[in-house]
C-alpha cells in the first residue's frame, strides 16, 4: 500500500495534470486490491466507502479518491448549473451500475451488498 506522503504527491499530481480520480483509482494497485478483496465499495452518494472498519492507510486512500471525485463533481456543477449533490448522486447511481460480480455496493438502505450476477440494487431515482 502506498504511505500517506506517496498518496498525497499523488493526489497533488492529479490536482495539477486534470487526472480524474476514476482513472488514478483504476491504475492504484492499493485501490484495486482493496476493492477486489471487498473492503470497499461504491455508494449511492457518488463516493467510496470503506466496508467494515478498515485501517489508516485504506481510509487515506479512499478520502483522497473522494477528494478527486469532489472535485470532479464541482467543477462539472459549476459548468452545468446543476448542485455538487445532484452530480455525486448521478455518479453514484452510474458507479453502482458499473461493479462487477463480486464487488461490493452500499444498498439504498445502507447495507453493503456485493454484486452478483444480476443488476445491483438501486435507488429507484437512478435512471
Amino acid at each position: 500500500m502506498m504511505t500517506k506522503k506517496a498518496m498525497l504527491m499523488a493526489v497533488g499530481a492529479l490536482a495539477l495534470t486534470g487526472m480524474s480520480a476514476a482513472v488514478w483509482a483504476q491504475r492504484d494497485p492499493a485501490y484495486a486490491a482493496a476493492r477486489s478483496a471487498g473492503q470497499v465499495g461504491e455508494q449511492p452518494d457518488g463516493y467510496l466507502g470503506v466496508v467494515g472498519a478498515g485501517g489508516a492507510e485504506l481510509r487515506a486512500l479512499v478520502n483522497a479518491i473522494n477528494i478527486q471525485r469532489k472535485a470532479a463533481y464541482t467543477q462539472k456543477a459549476q459548468a452545468s448549473g446543476a448542485t455538487v449533490e445532484q452530480l455525486a448522486f448521478t455518479s453514484g447511481c452510474n458507479l453502482i451500475q458499473q461493479t462487477a460480480p463480486g464487488e461490493k455496493y452500499r444498498t439504498p438502505s445502507g447495507e453493503w451488498a456485493t454484486r452478483g450476477a444480476g443488476a445491483p440494487t438501486r435507488d429507484p431515482r437512478c435512471v
